[in-house]
């Protein structure tokens, strides 16, 4: 991984820069991520948010209620849609794996909401595998 990261969406509006290395590279299988993402899947990285900067046009906010009751944003490009990154939280920002440049180095090693996996989903061996949301 070459840092800094870049990526953005699919019309080159909404770009961002990483300056750091990621905490962690997840999936997560929810049936939500599942309808978003028209996928089996979502792959996401988590990173801090002082190392995160948006640059270029200015993300429309799209909000859902979760499981547990909290209000989760995601940032999507104004003119194509494409789901770039979470809301900042306390933990860091969540963005969307395959907005990233440079897809190179990504590996997965945690994996959320496995009971609603696709069946036909291989997880690979070696990762922490959660039925749902791991506590934060």
């Amino acid at each position: 991984m070459k840092l800094p990261l870049t990526g953005g969406c699919q019309c080159g509006k909404c770009r961002y820069e990483i300056a750091a290395a990621p905490i962690v590279a997840y999936t997560c299988h929810c049936t939500a991520c599942q309808n978003h993402t028209g996928s089996a899947f979502s792959i996401a990285i988590l990173v801090e948010e002082a190392a995160f900067k948006l640059v270029g046009a200015e993300p429309r906010l799209i909000h859902r209620a979760a499981d547990s009751g909290r209000t989760v944003t995601r940032l999507v490009c104004p003119e194509c849609g494409s789901w770039i990154c979470n809301a900042a939280r306390p933990d860091g920002r969540r963005v969307r794996a395959g907005t990233l440049d440079d897809t190179s180095w990504l590996r997965p090693t945690l994996h959320f909401w496995t009971r609603s996996k696709q069946p036909w989903v291989t997880l690979p061996e070696g990762g922490q595998i959660f039925e749902t949301q791991p506590n934060s």
